[in-house]
């Protein structure tokens, strides 16, 4: 049989909400994926945040996107017909529903409901001509995907669907038997690692026998939009701007920022940061911000979009994530393609993609002591900020592009399945 080209993929991709401020990387996935000639189809369990759509390419997605949850009378239609269409498939897949996840009367009811958008999920993979679901992370849109594909071939016969999903983690490493992730790496064709360590967490949890479907297919940044600054914009001279983006949530660390930036400044170093995000963690640390009197040093920005983002980057002479898990930061990728230095940690998948001492620092996670070491080291040191940042870049573009990506996606598309 020969091999698919481009033109002849076509690929639901099923996101649990699409488009979002925390899923760019796979609005780039899905723009370069397009021009590699494969037909995308994108789909979201719940309707995307309207305060979310802050670029115009954000809104022309939303607008295109298929909510699965969108209408609930049309779905109780959609299950009625399925079941009058072919009931023992419906019966079948019903009882596949009751045996994923976990053995708890709410985690089985969920599949349930599940099911039922599963099967909207099935009538627009008919109406767009499209036999492959690609679930991006391994929660509830996974068991989507697999409860359509399961579904449509109790219906059409064994192996007319197929599905995959990107693994991201670390979320669902804390919780194997919830999310399921044995089962679900047994029943889809083929699932896509961003990382090493993310691949190395799925070979524990299956057999030898279904490690050749486990591939690394990176996550992406537009190099070609995140650029180093041009002119003056990271003098020598100043204060030391230190620039960290991520969710205020535990999980990123951010307390750990302050009290390292509390320390640099004991230390006399005329450091100023900006935290660019939002979330449950912001009047706690707005509180430690005062009560360390950092209020002239540390800013709280609020979530910033894709259209602005790139004016922060250019404004820092380092960037910060001092996180305590993570799967692999696109935030890093776009700091690093802008020629930032970066100070991050020891965890997960970060080591894809940091050097210690050649594109930053990696220092261990929870020890404000060694970030401020590591910030120091750097704020003292405009050269290798300098040296570090250019070899960041050339990392990201080799590994992290859109464009290299986007082909190995295409390509692990064409082995999962996704052919017309």
């Amino acid at each position: 049989m020969t091999a698919p080209t481009s033109g002849d993929l076509a690929v639901a991709y099923l996101v649990s909400q699409y488009p979002a401020l925390s899923h760019t990387f796979i609005e780039r996935e899905i723009v370069g994926l397009r021009a590699q000639g494969v037909r995308v189809l994108t789909v979201s369990v719940r309707r995307p945040d309207p305060a979310q759509l802050r670029t115009q390419l954000m809104r022309e997605e939303a607008d295109a996107t298929v909510v699965l949850q969108a209408d609930v009378p049309a779905a109780l239609r959609s299950n009625a017909a399925a079941v009058r269409r072919a009931p023992r498939a419906f019966a079948a897949a019903s009882a596949r529903a009751l045996r994923s996840g976990e053995a708890r009367p709410a985690s089985r009811c969920r599949q349930l409901a599940y099911l039922a958008e599963a099967s909207v999920l099935l009538d627009q993979l008919r109406a767009h001509r499209i036999r492959h679901v690609h679930a991006h992370f391994a929660n509830n849109g996974a068991d989507i995907a697999r409860l359509a594909v399961a579904l449509g071939n109790a219906e059409e016969g064994e192996g007319v669907y197929t599905w995959s999903f990107t693994m991201h983690g670390p979320t669902e490493f804390e919780a194997v038997e919830r999310f399921d992730l044995a089962g679900k790496v047994r029943d889809a064709a083929r699932v896509a690692c961003i990382s090493d360590f993310t691949r190395s967490q799925l070979m524990r949890l299956v057999g030898t026998q279904d490690w050749d479907k486990l591939d690394i297919v990176r996550m992406t940044v537009e190099t070609d939009r995140f650029v180093p600054p041009t002119g003056a914009s990271r003098a020598a001279e100043g204060p030391f701007r230190i620039l960290s983006v991520g969710r205020l949530v535990p999980e990123k660390g951010a307390p750990v920022l302050i009290d390292a930036i509390a320390r640099l400044v004991e230390r006399g170093v005329d450091a100023h940061a900006r935290l660019v995000g939002g979330g449950e963690l912001e009047p706690v640390l707005r509180a430690e911000i005062g009560r360390r009197g950092l209020t002239d040093r540390v800013t709280l920005v609020g979530p910033v979009g894709q259209d602005d983002i790139l004016a922060e980057y250019h404004g820092a002479d380092v960037f910060c994530l001092p996180s305590f898990q993570e799967g692999l930061p696109v935030v890093l990728m776009e700091a690093m393609a802008t020629g930032l230095p970066v100070v991050t940690t020891t965890i997960a998948g970060i080591g894809d993609l940091v050097t210690d001492r050649v594109t930053g620092r990696l220092v261990a996670p929870g020890r404000a002591d060694l970030l401020a070491d590591a910030l120091a080291e750097l704020a003292a040191d405009p050269a290798r900020r300098a040296a570090w940042g250019a070899a960041g870049r050339d990392a990201v573009v080799t590994e992290f592009g859109v464009e290299t990506n986007a082909v190995r996606m295409r390509d692990f598309l064409a082995r999962a399945g996704a052919a017309r």
